[in-house]
Formats: C-alpha cells, sequence, structure tokens
C-alpha cells in the first residue's frame, strides 16, 4: 500500500491517494480544492483511479470532486446522513468568499461496516458522527483515514452547522479502541498514531471535554 498526501485549498486540507502497487489501482479521499494539482499527483502515481471516497461534505473537502471526476468518471461515495452537508458546500464557500465548482451527487452511500475493496486492499468503513452527522472513518493495514475527526493534538469542530460534541465525544471513544500503532491520517495537519493521541491529545486521555465552542 503507498498512501500519498497532498494539502490543498485555503483550509489546507489534506487529500490521500490510496494505491495498492500490486495491482496499481487507487482511490483518491478528500478531493478538497485544486483538482488540477490532484489530477497531476494521480497520473504520476501511474495507478488507474477507481474511486472517490468521501470522509465527510464539508467544503474543504469536497472542492476538488467536479474536475478530479470530470478528468475520471469514478463514482463518488459518501454516508448518507451527510448528504445535506454536502449540498450546502457552495454555500459555504459564499460564506468564506473562495471559488467553488459544485459537485454532482454522490454515487454510492457508504454503510456501517462496509468493506472497501482497492485490489488487494481492505478497509472497514465506521461511521463516526460528531464533526459532521455523516462523518466516516475508514481503516485497515495499519492506517485509519480519520477526517476530521482527530487531528495530531486536537480534534475536528463540533461548533459548526449539523456537528453534535456528544457524537463526538462517543466517536472519539470508538477510534481511541484502533491498534496504538495504527497511522492516523488526518483532514488537516501531520500524521499522528494512535498510541501518540492516547498520550498526548487531551481529548482522548480524558484531560479535556469536546464541547461546542
Amino acid at each position: 500500500m503507498i498512501v500519498t498526501p497532498l494539502t490543498v485549498g485555503p483550509f489546507q486540507e489534506n487529500c490521500y491517494l490510496i494505491a495498492d502497487d500490486s495491482s496499481g489501482v487507487s482511490a483518491v479521499v478528500d478531493p478538497g480544492d485544486e483538482p488540477d494539482r490532484i489530477i497531476e499527483m494521480i497520473e504520476r502515481s501511474g495507478t488507474t483511479l477507481q474511486a472517490i471516497w468521501i470522509t465527510h461534505g464539508h467544503v474543504d473537502h469536497v472542492g476538488g470532486i467536479a474536475g478530479v471526476k470530470r478528468r475520471w468518471n469514478v463514482p463518488v461515495t459518501l454516508h448518507p446522513l451527510d448528504v445535506p452537508v454536502y449540498r450546502l458546500a457552495g454555500q459555504s464557500a459564499l460564506i468564506y468568499g473562495i471559488p467553488f465548482e459544485e459537485p454532482p451527487l454522490p454515487d454510492n452511500e457508504f454503510s456501517e461496516g462496509e468493506i472497501l475493496s482497492l485490489g488487494s486492499l481492505r478497509f472497514e468503513v465506521n461511521h463516526r458522527p460528531g464533526h459532521a452527522p455523516g462523518h466516516v472513518v475508514m481503516h485497515g493495514h495499519g492506517i485509519a483515514l480519520v477526517g476530521d475527526c482527530l487531528f495530531a493534538g486536537s480534534i475536528g469542530r463540533t461548533d459548526l452547522p449539523f456537528s453534535q460534541p456528544r457524537d463526538m465525544a462517543a466517536s472519539l471513544k470508538q477510534i481511541a479502541q484502533l491498534p496504538p500503532e495504527t497511522i492516523v491520517y488526518p483532514g488537516h495537519g501531520p500524521s499522528t498514531t494512535i498510541g501518540e493521541e492516547l498520550q498526548s491529545n487531551p481529548f482522548l486521555n480524558g484531560s479535556a471535554r469536546v464541547v461546542a465552542s
């Protein structure tokens, strides 16, 4: 497995290309902005793109979907509870004053416990709401793509429309049960591990509580 990160857009969002080296197929996770750069990353990898996976529908995670899907007509998958958030992304872009191309509606829906296949790779999908109602985490092969649930030393916001602090607290407890050696690839900031966060992240070690700002 090869994981290639690319930080894009004014929100410095992390897009990831997940590739199965043995079969040469890949999926792009959260193409949030700058689709030309994302397309260049995929083409440079020499892999065949098979899917676009979206952890949640916030504007900074979906702004590059239209451009990527124009280049490769592959299915976009999102949890159904985040479709309202996804549909409002364009309005959010107007509020923030950033350019935005409306993404097409998702082709597929994530479901709890679903296994995603990518060549020889397998990833389990878990519904982890709080930051967004349909937020998902995808994990397998020693990594977790956590979107904006968990950051190195912090967590995603719970004061946004559709956010729910109580759900976030429950989701963090579940994420914390992943093996400590699991490499965490977040939606913003550097990668980390579950073990590191259990030691240093106040929201995982019990020294801070999840509340709305």
